[in-house]
């Protein structure tokens, strides 16, 4: 694993942190679905750097 993935993974895992905080604290949901996105494409782009396939 290198240190890209690493910290991606990371971002994402905060960020699903922070989406799951929104929610509870009935933010809006503009913010939210925002936040989901970043957090997929963080955790997608981790996991594809991974090499694990290769």
């Amino acid at each position: 694993m290198n240190g890209l993935s690493t910290i991606l993974i990371v971002v994402g895992l905060f960020l699903l942190g922070g989406i799951y905080s929104f929610s509870k604290q009935q933010m809006p949901k503009g913010v939210i679905v925002l936040l989901s996105l970043g957090a997929a494409m963080c955790l997608a782009a981790g996991v594809l750097r991974l090499d694990v396939w290769s």
